[in-house]
């Protein structure tokens, strides 16, 4: 079932200058009482390695992780694609607490689910 207020964000980079967008726009969402979801595919997976969120700080920005806590402390679910891990070949890599590692049929459903979907 379609939710018009829900938007999915996917994260398919680990470039620091395409980390803040959906974050930003995530956090937006949700103080507009939308239903926002984001989702690290790919490369993404390569910030959400404990430490390397901290190392990103652009402009007047906070860090990545900072900006990456506040959306969760917002209430924003941050899945993680196990396929990209494997791919990345991380079996056991550790990953930022509150993340939710999920397979990728996830995606399909998130984007299905969504009223709208943008990719990063």
């Amino acid at each position: 079932m379609k939710d018009e207020k829900s938007i999915l964000y996917v994260q398919t980079s680990d470039q620091p200058e395409r980390q803040y967008s959906p974050l930003v726009l995530a956090q937006t969402a949700k103080a507009m009482d939308l239903n926002p979801k984001l989702y690290y595919l790919g490369q993404g997976l390569r910030i959400l390695k404990p430490g390397e969120a901290e190392k990103i700080k652009l402009g007047t920005f906070p860090s990545v992780m900072d900006m990456i806590k506040k959306t969760q402390e917002m209430g924003v679910e941050i899945y993680v694609c196990e396929a990209s891990k494997q791919m990345l070949g991380w079996e056991k890599a550790e990953l930022i607490p509150g993340v939710k590692i999920v397979g990728a049929a996830t995606l399909n459903d998130l984007a299905l689910e969504a009223g709208t979907t943008m990719w990063f």
